[in-house]
């Protein structure tokens, strides 16, 4: 996988990188890249829906969707690598420009999983409304992006709050949480 963007592999390498034993990439990327899927599947139902006003729309904003989840499962992935290297740098003694840069890096290591969790929220809203309006045959696809996108955010809310710099009261734990709550709503509606 070295160098390689992970939207870039073969279902079956990135299925290999997942499973090498390596922490890099982890359950982050997976997320990500399972909301990335579910947003494809919106794009899927709605266009073959064209006789719905809104589907051209609504598969543009799927499309861009899955590009932003995408992006994510790589941020996630170098992010996190990034952490760990750090970490392991800490274990050998450093000073406090390290403890600040560290803190940085752990800090942005949260940030990612919630925008993770917030973008596959929408994704999830976006599928609970196409499976509404696309065709019949289509609408067990819609829900199901929607069931996929929900667990994305779950997934990706639960890395926020075991984050080493996320605490109970963190605002970026409350705003996952909210993001994954909202995803599983969007999928109750849409039954």
């Amino acid at each position: 996988m070295a160098g390689a963007k992970l939207h870039e592999l073969t279902i079956a390498e990135w299925l290999a990188a997942l499973a090498a034993g390596n922490p890099v990439p982890g359950a982050g990327s997976a997320a990500a890249l399972t909301a990335s899927a579910a947003a494809a599947l919106v794009a899927m139902t709605a266009r073959l829906s064209d006789e719905w006003p809104e589907a051209a729309g609504v598969a543009a904003q799927a499309l861009a969707l899955q590009q932003r989840l995408a992006e994510l499962a790589q941020a996630d992935a170098e992010i996190y690598a990034e952490s760990l290297d750090a970490l392991a740098a800490r274990e050998k003694g450093q000073d406090e420009r390290r403890d600040f840069a560290l803190g940085t890096l752990l800090d942005r290591a949260a940030r990612v999983p919630l925008a993770i969790a917030e973008t596959a929220c929408d994704v999830a809203l976006l599928a609970a409304n196409a499976a509404a309006y696309v065709r019949l045959e289509v609408q067990p696809d819609a829900r199901a992006a929607g069931s996929l996108a929900a667990a994305a955010a779950s997934a990706a809310a639960l890395l926020v709050e075991v984050n080493l710099t996320a605490t109970a009261d963190d605002e970026r734990v409350r705003q996952a949480r909210r993001a994954a709550e909202g995803a599983a709503a969007a999928v109750q509606s849409a039954r």
